[in-house]
């Protein structure tokens, strides 16, 4: 049977995590009752509610509410979900939990928005916005559902993480406690584009299954999805061609969503005004930022979430973990081990126990809380560690300079000579971001070996050498890179790799025909469209031949490279299926035909003239 894209069905999983042991869904049956209610907006539009209710009322209860664009399914008062709440913890101690299809989707009225502007503003019952619809929820729960405590908690992964975001943003009194996890922040940046590189694989797969609807009549009906016909992903976009070949060939223009994706390549207005950061001020509600740093999704939107949240609210308690997990791993599973890669032990329940749930207890139940404000996996050595900050204050900035002959090292170059390292990357031959065969965007890239990749002649290469003592490295990573292209225009792929010694055995998750010894195991690794290099919003072309700086940000790890180990860099230029191909020339590559795409000569400098560089922040 071929592959159907899932990923709209993994999402809707992830924002409904419950851990359900087998007798979880038996245990919701007999101690719970389910309601469902059209809530009123101000604006006079309804939203499907579902609530469940413990049969003991003997005592009150504080709620827990997760707002999603994937369904609440089951719809009808005599059909349950399996589990309720972020994890059993939950379900067994007792909350009434409530379920609410968003503004536009599924059985609620309205029409839908990606990524609901927030409106700093609200004049009249017109002004809506995912704020306002929170806040006129969490109003009616708490003045018409029996038995409540006053006190409500939100939280939702992914989507549902930017609608807990938002929540925050509804300002309501009685919201004591929020978990934005995963959340999207900005979508240009956390999920469509990375610095303007188009994830491709990722959305393309996503919009068939999540369209189910496009008008302002609620339906039950679900998406029917893409079938690609094939297993082989770099194959099929191969295939298909440009980008613009998917409304060419497939979607025909049926997609809203996509054609809004389509038609805002740019960070324009459109995306502005869907960054949610701007508008988080004057929070006075607790919030547990959650995120994995193995997240392919959404790792920028828990990242920035967090820091913006303690930047604009230094009073208001804001908590902040980071597991080594993918996109809502942490509430599913072990979390002991990413494709080859050992994690040492469970770290899944120690997070749901001991963090997330004693964090909804103190602020909604009152029970005693111990946590740090921070608290990180650090990866390489695999051990939780706690801060008062993120990035820790123990973090010293330095450079981790490329240097000619493939060295890497923290001392700037000295030779005089205007050194450089060139490939020619081919828009026809693009460098695949994984080692195999897959349709989706195969989660276990952001920790897979990149030996596959070191070997082509279209992949530049630098690593220091053995490490005579562990290098830690918390916070973000910035490339700050010296390049030239024969082009007009080139993508910028940078990845940070940790080089296992020969020595190192396998583990019981190492893959078959797979070996440790030698393993690069990817750490961090993120893309930047060449034309946004100067501003997001104006893209420029690069003069052919002009020496010119591309800087961007990795983002965030807590990695520790072990005595032994190298640290490697690599450079390409493409990185397919996950980011659409660049033509190489200054074109609007969303309409960009196939004799638009060329092969050109890029070149990274590594001259003490025009140094290019890794700005770290290594833990002393």
């Amino acid at each position: 049977m071929h592959k159907i894209f899932t990923l709209c069905l993994l999402l809707v999983a992830a924002a409904t995590f419950a851990q359900q042991p087998g007798n979880d869904a038996e245990y919701v049956k007999q101690n719970y009752t389910k309601y469902e209610y059209q809530i009123p907006m101000r604006d006079g539009k309804k939203l499907f509610t579902s609530v469940y209710v413990p049969k003991d009322q003997s005592k009150k209860y504080p709620i827990m509410m997760d707002r999603t664009c994937y369904s609440v399914a089951p719809y009808g008062t005599d059909k349950y979900k399996g589990g309720l709440g972020p994890s059993s913890l939950f379900l067994h101690d007792g909350y009434i939990f409530v379920y609410q299809d968003v503004r536009g989707r599924w059985m609620s009225e309205g029409i839908y928005q990606e990524m609901t502007p927030e409106l700093e503003v609200h004049k009249t019952n017109k002004d809506i916005d995912e704020g306002t619809d929170t806040y006129d929820t969490i109003d009616w729960l708490i003045k018409n559902i029996p038995n409540n405590n006053g006190k409500v908690g939100v939280w939702g992964i992914s989507y549902p993480g930017f609608y807990t975001t938002t929540a925050l943003l509804s300002r309501h009194p009685a919201l004591v406690a929020a978990s934005p996890q995963a959340p999207i922040a900005d979508l240009w940046r956390d999920d469509g584009w990375h610095n303007g590189a188009f994830f491709l694989v990722a959305n393309f797969g996503f919009y068939p299954g999540f369209t189910n609807r496009q008008d302002d009549k609620p339906t039950q009906r679900r998406a029917r999805g893409f079938d690609s016909g094939t297993e082989d992903g770099y194959e099929f976009f191969m295939r298909m061609g440009p980008t613009r070949n998917t409304n060419d060939k497939y979607y025909k223009d049926t997609i809203r969503l996509w054609n809004e994706m389509l038609d805002h390549p740019d960070y324009d207005q459109h995306w502005k005004d869907r960054n949610v950061l701007p508008h988080l001020h004057d929070i006075k509600t607790a919030v547990l930022v959650t995120g994995g740093w193995y997240d392919a999704e959404d790792l920028y939107g828990a990242i920035n979430t967090y820091k913006t949240l303690v930047q604009k609210n230094p009073a208001t308690p804001v908590y902040f973990a980071m597991g080594p997990w993918v996109h809502g791993g942490w509430s599913r599973g072990d979390g002991d081990h990413l494709g080859d890669v050992d994690f040492g032990a469970p770290t899944g329940p120690y997070y749901r126990e001991k963090i997330e749930f004693a964090f909804f207890s103190h602020y909604l139940k009152g029970t005693d809380l111990n946590i740090a404000k921070v608290n990180t996996f650090e990866t390489g050595v695999n051990q939780w560690k706690t801060y008062k900050t993120w990035p820790p204050k123990e973090a010293e900035d330095k450079n981790l300079y490329l240097l000619s002959n493939g060295k890497l090292s923290f001392a700037a170059p000295s030779a005089t000579t205007n050194s450089y390292e060139e490939f020619i990357s081919d828009p026809w031959h693009p460098v695949p971001f994984i080692n195999g065969i897959d349709m989706d965007m195969k989660r276990e890239y952001m920790t897979g070996d990149q030996r596959f990749a070191a070997r082509r002649p279209d992949v530049l290469t630098w690593q220091t050498d053995t490490l005579a003592n562990d290098v830690t490295i918390a916070g973000n990573i910035w490339a700050n890179l010296k390049v030239a292209t024969t082009g007009t225009d080139a993508d910028w792929v940078v990845k940070v790799i940790d080089v296992y010694p020969d020595s190192a055995k396998n583990n019981k998750w190492t893959g078959k025909d797979v070996y440790m010894s030698g393993y690069q195991q990817m750490v961090r690794s993120e893309s930047m469209r060449g034309k946004y290099r100067n501003n997001t919003g104006h893209p420029e072309p690069f003069v052919p031949g002009k020496v010119a700086p591309v800087n961007f940000e990795l983002q965030d790890v807590l990695h520790t490279f072990k005595k032994g180990h190298r640290i490697m860099v690599q450079v390409q230029s493409t990185w397919f299926p996950l980011i659409d191909r660049n033509p190489q020339k200054f074109v609007d590559i969303m309409k960009a035909t196939e004799k638009d795409f060329q092969k050109a000569t890029h070149r990274v400098y590594t001259s003490k003239q025009n140094p290019s560089f890794l700005k770290v922040r290594v833990m002393q």
